[in-house]
């Protein structure tokens, strides 16, 4: 059994949260909400969803989970400015633990530093931050570019979970490389 961690604030995106935390225990692992305030109730911006944070940022470690899930929504932007959640989402990444982020959490990815060089997707609004973060945008509904997992939207929540499990059960993901049949939709810069 995985321990997975889901950084949540207040408005996430309602089935961006709860689809991949019922597949993680339906698939028998534990699932954890991490806020920034232990104990804080947050809601879903189409509030469909309330739920606690369980822990906050700084009571947890990432040695003691084995992959990270940021939802969507605005609750991406209002992590990114907590210096602990940023700092768990860097850890996740460097210690080559699944870090899964859909629609708005391209943010997150980018704050911490992470997507430089790196092949992801995410919903179309944010496509320009992620390239000046020096990503390579394209879009698909799933991109696993090693331990990176994105996806755009809440259609996409299928192939999103499937590649999370897959990571979790199998390992992650081989980097994307040149020849990868996976180009990037931005253009070239001459």
């Amino acid at each position: 059994m995985a321990r997975i961690m889901f950084i949540v604030d207040s408005d996430f995106e309602d089935s961006e949260f709860r689809v991949p935390y019922d597949r993680v225990k339906q698939a028998g692992h534990e699932a954890v909400i991490v806020g920034i305030e232990a104990g804080k109730q947050l809601k879903g911006k189409k509030g469909k969803e309330t739920i606690v944070a369980e822990k906050s940022a700084k009571d947890v470690s990432v040695d003691d989970f084995d992959a990270l899930v940021i939802p969507g929504g605005y609750s991406p932007d209002h992590l990114r400015m907590d210096a602990g959640m940023v700092e768990l989402v860097r850890s996740f990444f460097q210690n080559d633990k699944p870090v899964a982020a859909i629609c708005h959490a391209g943010w997150m990815l980018a704050e911490a530093d992470i997507v430089d060089g790196r092949t992801l997707t995410s919903w179309p609004s944010i496509k320009t931050d992620l390239i000046n973060a020096g990503a390579r945008w394209v879009d698909r509904e799933v991109i696993e570019d090693g331990n990176l997992i994105t996806s755009r939207k809440p259609d996409d929540l299928d192939a999103f979970c499937g590649a999370l499990l897959r990571q979790i059960d199998e390992g992650i993901s081989p980097r994307i490389g040149q020849g990868m049949g996976i180009e990037s939709e931005q253009p070239a810069v001459h």
